[in-house]
């Protein structure tokens, strides 16, 4: 750990590869500015949707503005080091060299950011970051082996079926006819979130439209049976080996469904604490979050989302290993009406991650066999 006289200097990623840029850069900038400025110093590194990382103090509006410099300007570290490194002339943009990094904190929602390739990255650079690690958010990340995952742990989770995009290009035919769903289904794109590309679909020709709408930003779409009066549960997650959970929350979207423009463009859904569950709902609520987050290897943080239905029943959707941070997102509100307060989310989330990072380097990297069998 970094004594305590010393500001901590946190390398914020946003932006990146995917379609859920745009709300990276929201929840980023919600980020940056509820961070202590008196215990950390933020850089900020944000991803293009090229690939392009681009440091800097301006790197957030060139980023909004579509202006970012076509070249990278600057490399990522690597150990002993921890230093960022310039890819630019000396000076130039306003960045300069050789700056040491004690955590990164990526903010990045969707592909090449959520789905363990930026962990996988950082896990290679030997620098603490925020959130959980490469396995739990590959996993996390992809609909159908998360499902497969909980399936095992025996979560209840409404029929589904997957496939991938060539199938349905060569048999969509067959695939419509042994279709088993009862209509309404919702149709999703695997590795993708903030219900970009999502569709609810009452009937056959909607199923195809939806399956096409779907297909632009994945490979792989499932379809899923629809609960019968479903309403929308959300858990937040904070911990490593000891997670914590918050009091549920609930969506109540403004749209048919949670769609991307109920969760951040119209500004109608309502966002609420789920005050009128019952102590046992509560629990069995808080329970199933802790339960989900372990049993898919989670650290750091993640969002557990449920659908109750008229039944009773808890089933489980989905985890979201790098929820929203924006100012109306849920993880930050539900903590809040935890009583924790936005900064102390930060604060607590950059810990974690700093004591992972400690424990691992505890564990060897070399093994001393009895004969020196490769010499």
């Amino acid at each position: 750990m970094l004594p305590l006289d010393k500001k901590i200097r946190v390398a914020v990623l946003f932006g990146g590869r995917s379609g859920e840029h745009e709300v990276s850069l929201v929840s980023a900038s919600s980020v940056i500015k509820n961070l202590d400025k008196d215990k950390y110093e933020v850089v900020p590194v944000g991803i293009t949707k090229q690939g392009k990382w681009i440091a800097g103090p301006d790197s957030m509006e060139l980023l909004k503005s579509g202006n970012a410099p076509e070249q990278s300007n600057v490399l990522m570290p690597a150990e002993p080091t921890h230093s960022l490194q310039s890819t630019a002339k000396e000076g130039a943009e306003g960045w300069s060299r050789g700056q040491k990094i004690d955590v990164v904190f990526p903010v990045l929602h969707g592909p090449y950011g959520e789905d363990g390739t930026v962990q996988g990255f950082l896990e290679l650079t030997g620098l603490p970051y925020v959130g959980c690690a490469t396995l739990a958010s590959a996993v996390c990340m992809d609909k159908v082996m998360q499902k497969k995952v909980s399936e095992a742990e025996g979560f209840k989770q409404t029929p589904y079926i997957w496939f991938w995009s060539k199938e349905w290009k060569e048999k969509k035919d067959k695939i419509l006819s042994e279709l088993s769903l009862s209509y309404p289904v919702f149709v999703k794109p695997v590795n993708m979130g903030s219900s970009v590309g999502i569709s609810k679909a009452k009937n056959r020709e909607e199923l195809i439209a939806a399956v096409e709408e779907a297909m632009q930003y994945d490979r792989k779409i499932i379809v899923e049976q629809a609960v019968q009066g479903a309403r929308e549960i959300e858990v937040a997650v904070i911990g490593n080996r000891e997670p914590k959970a918050s009091v549920p929350g609930e969506i109540i979207p403004s749209n048919e469904f949670y769609d991307y423009d109920a969760k951040y463009v119209d500004g109608k859904t309502i966002e609420k604490v789920a005050d009128d569950l019952t102590p046992g709902q509560i629990e069995e609520a808080q329970n199933l979050a802790i339960k989900a987050y372990k049993a898919l290897d989670c650290e750091g943080m993640a969002r557990a989302d449920f659908l109750l239905g008229e039944d009773g029943v808890f089933y489980f959707n989905e985890i979201n290993t790098i929820p929203g941070f924006t100012s109306i997102s849920m993880y930050p509100k539900l903590w809040q009406a935890t009583g924790m307060s936005y900064s102390d989310i930060l604060d607590e989330l950059i810990k974690l991650a700093m004591e992972r990072a400690a424990e691992k380097k505890e564990l060897s990297v070399s093994y001393n066999p009895k004969e020196d069998w490769y010499a």
